[in-house]
Order: C-alpha cells, then structure tokens, then sequence
C-alpha cells in the first residue's frame, strides 16, 4: 500500500518538475508565436488568395518582398547591441518597443481596407521590420541569457510558438476572413500580438545575463560580417535551397485543382501543426543523436518528398501531392531545431543581436532573389522538371552546411579575428 502510495505521489510530482522546467520557456514561445502569426497573416494568406483569383505566379512570387526586412536586419543590428533604451532591461526594452509599433502599423493597416495597395504594402513592410527587430531582440536575449546546453528546447520554443503562430494568422485569420473582414482580421493580430508581449516582462534579463555580456568588442555589423561570412554563405545556400524544394509545394496544390479552402485548411492548420509536434521532438532528438546527423537525416526526408512531389505532378495526381507536402513538414520541422540552434551558438559573442542578424538575416537576404523568383521559374519549367531540377542544390547545400556544423566544437567561441 505504500510503495502504490508512493508511486501515485510520484508520478504528480514527475508532472511538476516538467511543468517547472518548461514555464521559463513560456515568454519566448510567446513571443514566437506573434512572429509566426504577424508574418502569417501578412504574406502567408496573400500568395494563396492571389493565385486563386488566377493571378500570374511572377507576380504572386513578388509578394515575397513583404519579408525582405528579415533578411536586413543586420543594417540596424548594431544598435541594438550599442543602445539601451531608457526603460526596462536592455533586451526585454527593445522587444517592447519594437512589438508596440508592431502593433500599432497594424492599427494603421486595419484602417486602410480601400486605400492604395502601394501604401499598404508600405506599413506591412514596416510592422515586418518591427517584428524582426523584435525577433533579433529576442534571439540575443537568448544568447545572453539562456544556457547552452538548454538552447535546443528554446529553439523547440521558437519553431512551435511560430508554428502555433502560423495556425493562427493563416488557418484563423486568413481562414476566416470571409466572415471577419479586413479590419476585424488584422485589429485580431494586433490584439494578440499585445497579449503575447506580456510574459516577457517578468523574466529577470539581469539576474540570468552572463558575466561580460554586452562588452563591445567589434567595430560593427560589416566588420563582424567579414568573420562570420563562410557560415552566412553556408546558412544562405541552405535557406535558398530548402524555400526552391518546399516554398512553393502550395502553390502547386492549386495548379492540380486542390481547392482553395482545403489547401488554406492543410497549410494554415494541419501542416503547421504537424509542424509544432515535429518541432516538440527535435530539441531531444538533436541532443541525443547529434546536430549533424540530424540535420542530414531531415534532408533525407526533404529530399524524398520532393521526389515525391515531383512525380505527383507528373502524374496529375492531386492526392500523391498532398502526400508529399504532409511528409515535406513532417521533415522539414525536424530540420528547424538544429539549425537555429547552430546559429544560436554561432551568434555567442559580445554583440548576439549583430552575430544573429547577419547569420540569420543576411543568408536570409542572400536567399531573398531566388524566394522572389522561385515561381516564376516553376511556371517557366512547369512543376515535375522544376521540383526535379531543385533536388541536387538541396542535397548539395545540406552536405555543406551538415559539415560545418560537425566542424564546429561544442564549446565554440566567437574572438576577434
């Protein structure tokens, strides 16, 4: 009787062990929610209405460009790193600064349902360089803050929250905007974008900040640039490749017939949510088989897919594609949690928020004139030879970016060079 009592005790406290040890990761899975979610309901839902309506895919490609401050944000990055803002502590100040003027553009963009599209396309191209500037605030909070060895369930955190975030700003809000409308649909981001703020004031920036962290060192974003340029050009021709394979699987879904509403359903709900498991399980996954195997163990998994996909579009087979983009997020949330946990210890230095905007923000930038012209390419190819022709730059830019993670020491430290 008593060791049953026991084991009852047990397994509770078992239970509140793992929900202590997950509540520090709460403000971040938050915050990661609202990038998914602000960028979701921006660029994410576009594309598809656009192509619907029979518009052409050159033109449904440069809707891309929505997402180009991602790729600069290491133009600002410096500042961030160098000043403090005259509230709060030093990251957490510019997360909040950065998501109130999110949220206020989309205020702006919620009043502007009939005005010209140039000025629209304007303020979402702003309240995208707010939210990125939040995201690279964040990312060196991070750096700064959070031990190495439990960095890999915070890139779990980020790959859900923004999953999470995804669900809600295309399979929601785009989902429902027939009976929401223009202005219910983005004053809804904008509400929510508020309410994921708050978790983040109360996590203690100071007390948990290594020793020496914030020290300047570097002479600035381009300086650092020359440095940490193989491992840019290695993380761009990654993201290059990965968006060539798997960017454009929805449109494709259109081209064979899928309706609207259910790709809107797939990629907005159950992709994303396929996605968020995948992304739960990496973290452990990447620290028991390592982050280097992982990564080409995903790629294996991408790769086969886009074969797939391929040959479903040869064959006209609407059902196959679906089969294919369903394994495609199935692999592709595997590959998420290791590769930002490389670039969370690739960006360790005196200035994270620099180191992550130009690890992630330049290969990003670096990949931005293949996302724009990946469609127009698919409409010149035609689909079958276009996934075809994208296997061997992908298989090719993995191996490259899988080496260097292996050659990369565990303990890596960025010094001056």
């Amino acid at each position: 009787m008593n060791s049953g009592g026991a084991g009852q005790v047990r397994i509770p406290l078992r239970i509140g062990d793992r929900i202590a040890e997950l509540r520090p990761l709460a403000p971040f899975f938050c915050l990661y929610v609202s990038f998914g979610l602000t960028l979701g309901f921006l660029s994410g839902g576009a594309p598809l209405i656009l192509r619907a309506r029979g518009v052409d895919l050159a033109e449904v490609g440069l809707l891309q460009l929505i997402n180009l401050p991602v790729g600069l944000t290491f133009l600002w990055a410096t500042a961030l790193d160098r000043i403090r803002l005259p509230f709060l502590d030093h990251r957490i100040g510019w997360i909040v600064a950065a998501q109130l003027a999110t949220v206020a553009l989309l205020l702006i963009l919620s009043l502007g349902e009939h005005g010209p599209l140039a000025g629209l396309l304007v303020v979402a191209i702003l309240a995208c360089a707010c939210v990125a500037t939040m995201d690279i605030a964040l990312e060196a909070l991070v750096v700064e803050t959070v031990r190495t060895e439990r960095r890999a369930f915070v890139a779990s955190a980020k790959l859900c929250g923004a999953s999470l975030g995804g669900i809600l700003g295309v399979g929601v809000l785009i989902g429902s905007y027939d009976s929401l409308g223009w202005r219910m649909a983005t004053l809804a981001c904008a509400g929510l974008d508020l309410a994921c703020l708050l978790p983040i004031l109360a996590y203690p920036e100071a007390r948990l900040r290594r020793a020496g962290a914030g020290q300047e060192r570097w002479s600035g974003s381009f300086a650092r640039l020359r440095h940490l340029a193989p491992r840019i050009l290695v993380l761009g021709a990654y993201f290059a490749a990965a968006y060539l394979l798997s960017g454009p699987n929805t449109l494709a879904l259109l081209d064979l017939n899928v309706p609207l509403a259910q790709v809107g359903l797939l990629t907005g709900t159950v992709l994303p949510g396929v996605n968020l498991v995948m992304a739960l399980v990496a973290g452990g996954l990447a620290a028991r088989f390592g982050t280097a195997r992982l990564i080409l163990w995903g790629a294996g998994g991408v790769l086969g897919s886009a074969a797939l996909m391929a040959l479903a579009c040869a064959l006209g087979s609407a059902w196959l594609a679906l089969a294919a983009t369903a394994l495609n997020f199935l692999f592709g949330g595997v590959l998420g949690v290791p590769v930002f946990q490389m670039i969370y210890r690739w960006a360790q230095g005196p200035r994270p928020a620099t180191d992550y905007a130009l690890l992630f923000g330049a290969a990003f930038f670096a990949a931005m004139p293949l996302r724009v012209a990946a469609a127009a390419l698919a409409g010149w190819l035609g689909w079958p030879l276009y996934f075809a022709a994208a296997l061997l730059p992908y298989a090719l830019a993995v191996l490259w970016l899988a080496t260097m993670v292996a050659r990369t020491p565990e303990a890596d430290r960025e010094t001056c060079p």
